[in-house]
């Protein structure tokens, strides 16, 4: 079955029983293991049960084809659903878990995790057509994404966070899940038992990671900055951060300023419309967000949205060189 964004969460919380395969992939590796583990504990009490749980790879089963369904088919000691991991599943599998697929088992679960898989994908194609599957999808969150993880782990673990404080953080960490949640964690940690969060403390806290990060990138393109772009670039690149997840920021970043446009053709004033963004801009980058609303027509931050989603596409093809495209469309986006 094929889950709609909406379906996400509440199936990772609680798996559709008659899903006995499940596929969980994406470009956020952080966010494929997080969803993997979370659902996985739905079925076994201890993830890491050698008993109950058995984590195989593409590469074990392709040396061992006959290794899956033996697995899934036995029964636990303990009784009760044993769990099977299959980790760097890709299209090799397809064959093997359609045969799977046609008699699987009615108690034990089978979760697969993958990277980007294209639309194409017959693993993923598969997956999503059989009725006895569920192919998860994981995505890099983009700037409302992390503001929403931010709020509610925060709020999970006793603290509130002031607004430009919100804001600052969702712009400034980014990256994985992984990366993100190790970002939440710093900050609680050095929060300790004080628990309203200000502006000061996210900035002290998260520093490097957030200071010269992805807003560095960001408004050097705007601003028609075209080295220290690429310096922003090639710093976001040293600290392991996703080439899509910089191009989803890139996206989002335009897509605010097409907004805010579409809001003040509609009679809003500027400061009205900035207003309404969620998160609101940090005020620190609030004159630059300004001259560019100035910069840039209408039909230009359409050509750049769409330039830049032509480009993300592109890096999901196989074998594209894709951090040399990346920098090509940021040295041509910020020269102009």
């Amino acid at each position: 079955m094929k889950l709609t964004w909406k379906d996400i969460e509440p199936f990772v919380k609680k798996p559709d029983p008659k899903a006995r395969v499940i596929l969980v992939y994406g470009p956020d590796d952080g966010l494929v293991k997080e969803r993997a583990s979370a659902m996985s504990a739905t079925a076994v009490p201890d993830i890491n049960d050698p008993f109950n749980v058995t984590v195989l790879t593409a590469e074990i089963l392709a040396d061992d084809p006959a290794r899956l369904s033996d697995e899934a088919n036995a029964m636990s000691l303990m009784g009760g659903t044993r769990l099977i991991r299959i980790e760097n599943a890709g299209d090799k599998l397809t064959t093997l878990l359609k045969e799977y697929l046609q008699n699987p088992s009615p108690e034990n679960l089978v979760i697969m995790e993958a990277g980007e898989l294209g639309p194409r994908s017959s693993l993923r194609q598969l997956i999503e057509k059989d009725k006895q599957s569920a192919a998860v999808p994981c995505y890099v969150d983009d700037e409302k994404g992390v503001a929403n993880l931010v709020r509610q782990t925060l709020t999970s673990n006793g603290y509130n966070i002031q607004s430009d404080a919100l804001s600052w953080l969702a712009q400034n960490i980014a990256g994985d899940r992984a990366r993100v949640r190790g970002e939440i964690e710093k900050m609680i940690t050095y929060m300790g038992t004080e628990k309203s969060i200000k502006l000061d403390d996210v900035q002290a806290a998260v520093g490097e990671a957030g200071d010269q990060s992805l807003d560095d990138l960001v408004y050097s393109i705007g601003e028609g900055k075209p080295e220290a772009a690429l310096r922003a670039y090639n710093k976001l690149l040293g600290e392991g951060i996703q080439v899509v997840s910089i191009l989803r920021t890139l996206q989002n970043h335009f897509k605010r300023l097409h907004y805010t446009k579409a809001l003040m053709n509609e009679g809003n004033g500027l400061d009205e419309a900035m207003k309404k963004l969620q998160p609101e801009v940090f005020f620190k980058y609030k004159p630059s967000f300004t001259s560019q609303l100035r910069k840039y027509s209408d039909k230009k931050l359409l050509a750049v949205m769409q330039r830049l989603s032509q480009v993300e596409a592109q890096t999901k093809q196989t074998g594209t060189p894709v951090e040399t495209l990346c920098s090509q469309a940021i040295l041509s986006l910020s020269s102009q």
